[in-house]
């Protein structure tokens, strides 16, 4: 019977619901059935860096045979935990830049998995916030402290730049917790922020807080998880996290059939995935352009 650690980045099951049926059918469809020949240790550090670290320790501890590491912070314990389990890591920006593997073809070690799209995505999304909202001239950038320091210096250098190239005003604004969400949405619409851009495992993870906070301020808001738009948000852009966990069972599974982990090259997406929301649209009072609207993936009405 395979046993098959899972450190999530939320503080439950619960919270982690929609992903974690996603895994558990891509498990499933692959033959893997939950007390039969598999044994899950899932385990749910709430973002707390202390908690990664112990829950770490103790699925290493456990012997699974392979462990699949949600967020970039579980992937960067793992690895400094374990040099010999095989660890599969699913959302990560910049595998090699952050030092989890030699490079995208050729990990070298016994971590392998999915990288986020590696080209700089905040153009793109600045330009889909403004083609819904023609009049924005202003967006806050919320970003949770679950970023790294790099990390959130990069996306503030990157928005920044993309949105003096299209003549708009960045607002930078951090939310060190979820309970500073409502206050940080009211921050925004003080300083007349016409549109927001979400960033951050946390305000992820806090998706129906953040999309109601969102709406109170009557603020069209952006995120890059197109699973958290129907919390309220106008739109998201990004990678198909479902098809990315997806693939991550598969790469359980070439493990647990005898590839290694250091032979398998990291996989970066090939497809953006467009959401709108219409039911905020109409709530905003905004008309959706049908071009806009004929390019997305999927719409919520």
């Amino acid at each position: 019977m395979a046993k098959i650690g899972v450190l999530w980045h939320a503080g439950s099951a619960d919270e982690e619901k929609v992903y974690l049926d996603i895994l558990t059918k891509a498990f499933n469809d692959l033959g893997y059935v939950e007390g039969k020949n598999v044994v899950f240790l899932h385990r749910f550090p709430a973002e707390q860096l202390e908690q990664f670290r112990s829950l770490a320790r103790e699925l290493v501890e456990s012997k699974a045979d392979v462990i699949v590491a949600i967020t970039p912070p579980g992937a960067a314990v793992l690895k400094q935990t374990t040099s010999t389990i095989p660890v599969v890591f699913s959302v990560v920006p910049d595998p090699v830049g952050s030092g989890l593997v030699a490079s995208l073809a050729h990990p070298g070690t016994n971590l392998t998995g999915l990288s986020l799209m590696a080209s700089d995505l905040s153009g793109k999304r600045l330009s889909l916030l403004k083609e819904a909202i023609p009049s924005l001239s202003s967006v806050a950038l919320l970003l949770d402290r679950s970023l790294d320091p790099n990390t959130s210096k990069h996306n503030v250098s990157a928005y920044s730049k993309a949105a003096e190239e299209m003549g708009l005003v960045l607002h930078p604004i951090e939310v060190p917790t979820a309970e500073a969400i409502d206050e940080a949405f009211s921050t925004a619409a003080a300083d007349r922020c016409d549109g927001a851009i979400v960033v951050g495992s946390m305000l992820a993870n806090e998706g129906p807080r953040v999309g109601a906070s969102a709406l109170a301020q009557r603020m069209p808001t952006l995120s890059i998880w197109a699973e958290k738009v129907r919390f309220g948000l106008l739109m998201s852009y990004g990678q198909d996290v479902s098809e990315t966990l997806v693939k991550t069972a598969g790469y359980v599974d070439k493990i647990l059939k005898g590839a290694k982990p250091a032979d398998l090259p990291v996989e970066q997406p090939t497809r953006l995935k467009l959401v709108i929301n219409l039911k905020v649209a109409n709530a905003l009072g905004l008309t959706i352009p049908p071009t806009l609207l004929a390019s997305a993936d999927e719409i919520i009405e």
